[in-house]
């Protein structure tokens, strides 16, 4: 099982460990910084959610990738898609990084995030394939996607 763990999730772990521990001993520049850099519960689990979300995304792509292996379109969607993956999951990283230092999170960001999402979404939306292997696959990774887009709107509103 931990064979199959991806970079991400290897990476994200210990951000999102570090993000915590910081966060409970790091000494307060401004309250209303603080607050909303710490974040309540349920914006830590959003938080938590986009980086299981886009960890799962990762191996959804890369069964994606395999199943349609000799479709050349499927094979172009999911470098797409894993181009997506990588500005997402470097939005992530900067935003961890303020956070972890107590600054504010740059809104570039947030922004390379959801355009990371948004190029996953077109990648996937452009397969048209009746290979069970490839649907199925792909109806995998879109149920994900809608997951981290929805852990993703979590963290925009309730992170504030």
């Amino acid at each position: 099982m931990f064979s199959r763990l991806s970079f991400v999730s290897l990476l994200a772990v210990p951000v999102v460990v570090g993000f915590f521990a910081q966060s409970a001993f790091a000494a307060p520049t401004s309250g209303e910084l603080v607050s909303r850099q710490v974040g309540n519960l349920q914006c830590n689990l959003d938080r938590l959610a986009i980086v299981a979300a886009l960890s799962q995304m990762k191996k959804d792509v890369d069964d994606l990738a395999s199943a349609g292996a000799s479709d050349p379109s499927v094979t172009s969607a999911t470098t797409q898609a894993d181009s997506g993956l990588t500005d997402a999951k470097d939005g992530i990283v900067t935003i961890a990084q303020a956070l972890i230092q107590g600054q504010t999170a740059p809104a570039s960001a947030r922004d390379q995030v959801g355009q990371g999402l948004t190029t996953i979404q077109t990648a996937l939306d452009s397969i048209d394939s009746t290979d069970p292997n490839v649907t199925s696959a792909l109806s995998k990774a879109k149920s994900d996607l809608s997951k981290a887009v929805s852990a993703g709107q979590g963290v925009v509103s309730n992170c504030k």
